[in-house]
């Protein structure tokens, strides 16, 4: 007899949970690297003979870490009469003292990161402002967020949203940066809360018809987004915000899966395994198409910089491909620590050496006039009429994709300012079989780009 699929997903939720949950040793020594940050922190203040506070937030203050994550988050708190300047010189100081061998991150002012004790530590500093309608900074809301969780979220629920980390990150979606555009972990807790654990949360979302909103508090602004979840703790944003579109899709197919057929390999996926340069050009001729890359140094910016202006470039060059009549098949943007790519895989790679270009009718008399004259005596065949409009053949400008990305009109497309200046300093053009080169870098990206899947990989 088959087994009941309500007993078979209890099971396999019983496992996952089992399995990320932080022990009683992982448990210790994020206490203890905590007691130990606030201490210098503590000490750090009082030497500069500031009044702050130090808070701990993000989901090892609320017990919904994973276990393995090595991530401690420290916001210090300033009065909000200390203007943006002495909030950036002070939190610099104290998080340099805090962490000597730290380095500095910029998100809307910034701040230190640093290890101890092997967990990565960000020592971030806010305002203490009275309510998080009244932030002077992003960051100002974190505070909030944990307050606000803390009341909501008890140990049972807590092993919930770890569960639903789990499954978020084995489906590809977990994360709000701005490559990933996926869950938060503030999104993640509020809809196991909203929803009263994990199953339920898939068992909702399973039926969801886009936009779904949630607006725990009431009140809440209008948003144009395939999932709204109202900050309760400011009325005016939708934490989902940098939620994409195609994640929720995600969500909700893998949703289905789990309910249909539960299994741990939803939550602990087998890595990806990187192709080689020969395994590329092979994956590309089975498809018939053209590929065609353009290899660059990475821009010297964050993530949340880079991504935004990859994704610009290459919406940018491949609209212009599709305008000139290279039919683009697919995209992708790539990037690691110090090379990054576009690539463009092509339906048509050559056009004819002529091209069609249509005139106004010719009873428009000071219009049709005007294109009948301009191309008269120009290197064209015609101008001959077809129905009731002038019509010429004139030469194409790019015969081949190729030629358009090796040329300077590249540049007259919309790109990364970044990306446009990186570019400009030089870039490498690769056509076909060349294009497996970018195995070296990106042997796994190619990998997700060959063999796509709905997971996010």
């Amino acid at each position: 007899m088959d087994a009941d699929p309500d007993d078979a997903l209890a099971d396999v939720l019983s496992q996952v949970r089992e399995r990320v949950e932080p022990d009683a040793d992982e448990r210790a020594a994020m206490r203890a690297a905590v007691e130990s940050l606030t201490r210098r922190t503590e000490a750090a203040l009082e030497e500069r003979g500031v009044d702050a506070e130090i808070v701990q937030v993000g989901s090892t203050a609320r017990d919904t870490w994973l276990s393995g994550d090595r991530d401690i988050d420290l916001f210090v708190c300033f009065p909000p009469e200390r203007s943006r300047e002495e909030l950036a010189r002070l939190g610099l100081q104290v998080g340099h003292a805090v962490l000597p061998e730290g380095r500095e991150e910029y998100a809307e002012h910034p701040y230190v990161v640093g290890e101890i004790d092997g967990f990565d530590v960000d020592l971030v500093p806010c305002y203490a402002v009275a309510d998080a309608t009244e932030i002077k900074s992003a960051v100002d809301r974190t505070p909030f967020h944990n307050r606000y969780l803390d009341e909501r979220v008890t140990p049972a629920l807590a092993g919930d949203v770890r569960v639903c980390k789990q499954f978020l990150s084995g489906i590809g979606v977990y994360g709000s940066d701005l490559r990933t555009k996926g869950f938060s972990g503030y999104l993640t807790e509020l809809l196991v809360v909203e929803h009263g654990g994990f199953r339920p949360l898939v068992e909702a979302a399973a039926d969801w018809t886009p936009p779904v909103r949630f607006d725990p508090e009431g009140g809440g602004a209008s948003f144009d987004d395939a999932l709204v979840f109202v900050d309760p703790t400011d009325p005016g944003r939708n934490v989902a915000a940098v939620l994409s579109t195609e994640n929720v899709a995600r969500f909700q197919h893998f949703a289905r899966d789990l309910l249909a057929d539960p299994r741990e390999e939803l939550f602990f996926p087998e890595p990806l395994e990187p192709l080689g340069e020969a395994a590329v050009r092979d994956g590309f001729a089975a498809r018939g198409t053209t590929p065609l890359a353009i290899q660059f140094d990475r821009p010297a910016v964050v993530d949340d910089q880079l991504w935004p202006q990859l994704d610009r470039s290459r919406e940018g060059i491949a609209d212009e491909l599709h305008r000139r009549g290279f039919d683009v098949f697919r995209t992708a943007a790539f990037a690691d620590d110090d090379r990054a790519a576009l690539l463009f895989e092509l339906a048509v790679a050559r056009r004819p050496t002529v091209e069609r270009h249509t005139g106004p009718p010719v009873h428009v008399r000071v219009h049709a006039q005007r294109f009948y004259e301009a191309y008269a005596d120009a290197d064209a065949y015609g101008p001959f009429v077809e129905e009731d409009r002038y019509v010429v053949e004139r030469e194409r400008e790019f015969t081949t994709a190729a030629s358009f990305l090796a040329s300077d009109a590249v540049f007259d497309v919309a790109l990364g300012v970044d990306v446009e200046a990186t570019l400009e300093a030089g870039y490498e053009l690769l056509t076909g079989d060349a294009v497996g080169r970018l195995a070296d870098s990106f042997g796994r990206e190619l990998s997700a780009y060959l063999d796509p899947t709905v997971r996010a990989r």
